[in-house]
């Protein structure tokens, strides 16, 4: 987000010089910079020790396409804790292992992405009210459901990184 207006009281931003990071909006009544914000979350894809992965419906997201285990970083919250979290509320796993895997730009909505690999025991399902289904697959048949291929899309880097991990080809 850009701000034109000062979030606390209101005046018109001036744009000012802050370092490195060029002409900034400035709040002369309140003497701040108010740099650009965007959201963060995490997006994990779950594996578990069978070399299969969890791709689930979310009916506010695609009645298409299948997804992975994603949510917002919550405020004094880390990416990781919010990796975990977001595994147990959305599909009634614990995370054994968590391997972060870096972050990833989404333009469209103006997110930083802090994509992990989970790793969990392979058990039943308790999903949340916003997950529509979840089932395994074999970490090969991803692609068959998932999202298509994008440069924004984070599910297919983080399986290619899943694979080379298992030393799976495919």
């Amino acid at each position: 987000m850009h701000f034109t207006y000062c979030p606390q009281c209101g005046a018109k931003l001036q744009p000012k010089p802050a370092g490195d990071e060029g002409l900034v909006p400035w709040c002369n009544t309140c003497k701040r910079y108010w740099f650009d914000w965007f959201y963060s979350c995490s997006i994990i894809l779950v594996c578990n020790e069978y070399d299969e992965v969890v791709l689930c419906k979310q009916p506010h997201l695609s009645q298409e396409y299948e997804s992975i285990t994603s949510g917002f970083i919550k405020p004094g919250e880390t990416a990781e804790e919010t990796a975990r979290r977001e595994v147990q509320e959305e599909l009634g796993l614990t995370v054994d292992k968590l391997v972060p895997e870096g972050t990833y730009w989404f333009g469209k909505g103006q997110m930083l992405m802090h994509g992990f690999l989970g790793f969990v025991k392979k058990q039943d399902f308790h999903l949340s009210k916003e997950v529509e289904s979840a089932h395994w697959v074999p970490i090969l048949d991803l692609p068959k459901t998932a999202y298509p291929e994008t440069p924004e899309n984070v599910i297919y880097p983080l399986w290619r990184k899943l694979k080379e991990m298992k030393g799976i080809r495919g």
